[in-house]
């Protein structure tokens, strides 16, 4: 049998393991069930990989991220190892030849969603395969306390009545300690190995910032902190605006968004990864599964759903084990933008029955039928018909698919595309001859940057609404557009695909999962909960707090988070009246800005919003209406 460290070597080309991946390993080369709980950035997949690869026959992978199993396989691939996943959309056929070729073809890892272990097919040629692992990644996701529940995951105790003698590793980043209990008593373990590395990460500065002005407090970070970045955003738009700021402003930056064609993201990627491209401005999806070592600073604008979300994504900085930041700002109105995208579109039941009586009567769908069946359809379309509001539908949608009941799939792969594929001056000269065209044409050009240089996917009822052209003119238009050799143009009126995988009976469908809903919306709102409680406990040590969140505890204080630090300056600043005389001094020149006064006498924000807080108390300041302060006259 080969040596691990040998196997590190050959294939990763690494000559000495992280903090417990060696122990974890050795555990399930001697055959036992096994936990391990390694922190973001702690390489959990080489702990199921090296064994499987060690030992004779395949490995099956559950995962419930098919991007996170794409990467995987690629990167596998790409070391000369034998991998495939299996995901939505492949044909019965196309299967059953995967499936044999896990039999026969000398394949070492099968990555699995857990929605497959339903499916009797694959059941019945897992138990015709040499299996030598069963790896359980995400393992959180089984338990009704892990942020991110789901019931498909009961289904992975098949593969020990199919393969009873084959011993279960679960890999998870974050789990308190009730998720790694009832992990372990669901799936069975006997005399469990758990493996618990620290969430401590000493040279990670935790700094939650409270801001007025985003832009420019993000502008001064990154020069503060200069080096590789990520800008975590809340949406797709805001990708792009705080990409083109930083641009204007100097900084070296691209954007990442599920959005983006293939090619982009490909190209987008590696310019971050290569350092080409210093700052990446992403939507929370982006980094799983990325390790770049030298990332110097996290900045969050808006606030994470949840603490769990927070540590992973903060938690990608600092792999080099050199100090690194995490950085939230916040401000007063992030509190209801929270509650308002996570709490407010939460589906109640009554109205989650009614979304899944739309949608089946959208299909046309009779009760008792439909389970296996496939539908394209437009979304916004849907939503349209039965005036939902997209966010709660959305919501809806994403709450059945995460309980079996429908497979949505969010890869909209059958988005109308656009490139306009003439010149600039070409295309102004065509406007001339053709002004019936006028207002769409420059209302696309106006909504799509980048649509000369790329096929881009448009959304026909935005550029209606913007236009006040009906949606069928539009797509005349733009057929007219195409036969006249002005543009590249691919119709499509779906941008969804939803697979039904239960019969329809209405009440009874969703009465099944009810009590399932409740618990993850009274969860959700746990865990908004303990973010908002986060942020505004500017009295214990942040990483006390973090730590403390996942059921560690330590006396220590980190020394370098954004408490330590206040406590550190007020230790070095006891003599607040000498701060007030300067304050006071300087207003008397002139109404200052918090800013202005904090650069001017070389002050931290913190200090000069403290003094400026008693000082306004003592109605010795006021404040203007342009948010200025000046000496309150008397």
């Amino acid at each position: 049998m080969a040596h691990p460290i040998n196997i590190l070597e050959q294939y990763w080309n690494h000559t000495s393991f992280r903090p417990y991946q060696e122990e974890i390993i050795n555990s399930v080369l001697e055959h036992n069930d096994t936990f391990a709980l390694l922190p973001t950035g702690g390489g959990k997949s080489i702990c199921f990989q090296i064994p499987a690869l060690i030992q004779d026959g395949i490995c099956i992978v559950i995962s419930p991220l098919v991007a996170l199993m794409k990467d995987q396989v690629n990167s596998l691939k790409e070391k000369g190892i034998k991998a495939m996943a299996i995901t939505s959309g492949i044909k019965y056929s196309e299967l059953d030849t995967l499936l044999d070729n896990c039999i026969y073809g000398n394949y070492k890892f099968l990555y699995l969603s857990p929605e497959r272990l339903q499916q009797d097919i694959v059941k019945q040629r897992i138990e015709q395969m040499n299996v030598n692992l069963i790896a359980v990644d995400e393992a959180h996701c089984i338990s009704q306390w892990g942020n991110d529940f789901r019931p498909a995951y009961k289904n992975i105790t098949i593969l020990r009545q199919l393969q009873p003698h084959v011993n279960v590793i679960a890999l998870t980043a974050t789990a308190k300690p009730e998720v790694i209990e009832e992990t372990i008593k669901a799936l069975d373990f006997i005399a469990p190995k758990v493996f618990k590395a620290s969430f401590t990460r000493p040279n990670i500065s935790y700094q939650v910032l409270h801001s007025e002005d985003k832009i420019y407090d993000l502008e001064q970070q990154l020069k503060t902190h200069q080096g590789s970045s990520i800008i975590y955003v809340r949406s797709r738009k805001m990708s792009i605006q705080i990409h083109n700021i930083l641009e204007k402003k100097g900084f070296s930056s691209t954007f990442f968004h599920g959005g983006i064609p293939t090619k982009d993201k490909t190209d987008r990627l590696n310019q971050w990864m290569h350092n080409q491209k210093e700052i990446m401005v992403a939507t929370t999806a982006f980094g799983m599964g990325i390790d770049k070592p030298d990332v110097k600073t996290v900045i969050h604008i808006n606030l994470p759903e949840s603490l769990e979300s927070y540590y992973q994504e903060a938690g990608r900085v600092g792999r080099n084990n050199e100090d690194a930041f995490a950085i939230l700002l916040t401000n007063k109105s992030d509190e209801q933008a929270l509650k308002n995208q996570f709490l407010k579109s939460l589906p109640t039941l009554e109205e989650l029955k009614l979304m899944y009586r739309k949608l089946c009567n959208y299909f046309q769908i009779s009760y008792g039928e439909g389970e296996q069946t496939t539908h394209h359809f437009s979304f916004s379309n849907f939503c349209t018909t039965y005036q939902f509001k997209s966010s709660k539908a959305f919501n809806a949608l994403q709450l059945l698919d995460r309980n079996s009941i429908i497979k949505l799939s969010q890869q909209f792969n059958y988005k109308t595309k656009l490139q306009f594929i003439v010149s600039n001056a070409s295309l102004f000269s065509y406007i001339e001859t053709h002004s019936p065209y006028n207002i769409v044409i420059k209302t696309i050009l106006r909504t799509y940057g980048g649509i000369f240089e790329h096929q881009l996917a448009i959304n026909l009822t935005l550029i209606a609404n913007k236009s006040s052209v009906s949606e069928k003119q539009i797509i005349a238009i733009l057929h007219q557009l195409h036969k006249d050799g002005i543009v590249d143009f691919l119709y499509s009126n779906t941008d969804s695909e939803v697979l039904f995988l239960q019969p329809r009976e209405d009440d009874k469908t969703i009465n099944r999962i009810a009590n399932v809903v409740e618990h993850q919306q009274q969860l959700k709102r746990t865990q908004i909960d303990a973010v908002l409680q986060y942020i505004a406990n500017n009295d214990v040590c942040k990483n006390k707090q973090l730590l403390h969140y996942f059921g560690e505890t330590t006396k220590t204080n980190c020394g370098s988070c954004s408490v330590c630090m206040k406590n550190n300056i007020s230790e070095e600043n006891k003599d607040i009246k000498t701060i007030i005389t300067q304050i006071i001094l300087a207003l008397e020149h002139q109404p200052m800005s918090s800013r202005q006064l904090a650069l001017q006498l070389a002050l931290t924000k913190e200090t000069v919003l403290e003094t400026l807080q008693l000082l306004l108390e003592r109605e010795i300041i006021e404040l203007t209406v342009g948010n200025s302060y000046k000496i309150k006259q008397t």
